[in-house]
């Protein structure tokens, strides 16, 4: 594979905790290759999320290296690693991170003002407030929530939750797109209508998805890799 836009060579990671330092992943060396799908499964407690974390700079490995578009996130500060999610990354976490009084179309357009005056692949350059609000309506549009744009986000049902966190994600214009769970809680024709919908990026984003559903991971994933215990 000839530069990876994901790639963790021989990565551990150890936290402190109540009971001491606990072992969580162990020697993980993995590639992700521009336009890919990865699933990652694995029961409960295996790591899946720790390993997610490591790759969206939220959670720094004690011993390897990950690297993504060629950075490698050891060398960066905080403030560094947080820009380059903000520019490259876009996150669907399994907790939902709304703001309940806002509109569906204010809670992205706050994802879009952080890129104000960027040039987005999938949306215009953001240089009004109209500009703005018209990124973040497409982006609503790309999950398929267009319809709800202008509903509080304390009023959407569960799903349309799930598909407002994937609008988030994508208004920041990402690279790649992490998703931990996304299907949580989200069943029936709500599940089908999410899964559908991060078809549509199959080639477009690099994607990396941890989900119990394995309906859906082989609908999404180009390739599965499995944990135990951190390995």
């Amino acid at each position: 594979m000839i530069d990876p836009v994901l790639s963790l060579k021989d990565v551990h990671l150890a936290l402190d905790g109540n009971a001491g330092r606990v072992e969580i992943l162990h020697g993980i060396s993995l590639d992700v290759a521009k336009g890919a799908s990865i699933g990652l499964i694995g029961p409960s407690g295996s790591g899946k999320s720790s390993l997610l974390m490591l790759m969206g700079g939220l959670e720094r490995a004690t011993g390897g290296s990950v690297t993504a578009l060629g950075e490698d996130f050891g060398a960066m500060n905080e403030d560094a690693l947080a820009r380059f999610r903000r520019d490259h990354m876009g996150v669907v976490f399994q907790s939902f991170h709304l703001i309940p009084t806002m509109t569906a179309l204010e809670n992205v357009a706050l994802a879009v003002q952080a890129r104000k005056g960027s040039s987005f692949r999938f949306f215009a350059p953001v240089a009004t407030e109209a500009a703005l609000n018209d990124a973040a309506m497409r982006a609503l549009a790309e999950a398929g929530l267009d319809d709800r744009a202008h509903v509080l986000a304390r009023s959407l049902s569960h799903g349309e939750h799930r598909r407002l966190e994937l609008a988030i994600a994508l208004a920041t214009d990402p690279k790649v797109l992490l998703l931990d769970e996304p299907l949580a809680g989200v069943g029936g024709e709500d599940a089908d209508a999410f899964v559908d919908r991060l078809r549509r990026f199959k080639g477009r984003l690099t994607m990396v998805l941890i989900e119990h559903d394995m309906d859906a991971v082989f609908k999404l994933a180009d390739r599965v890799s499995v944990l135990v215990y951190g390995q």
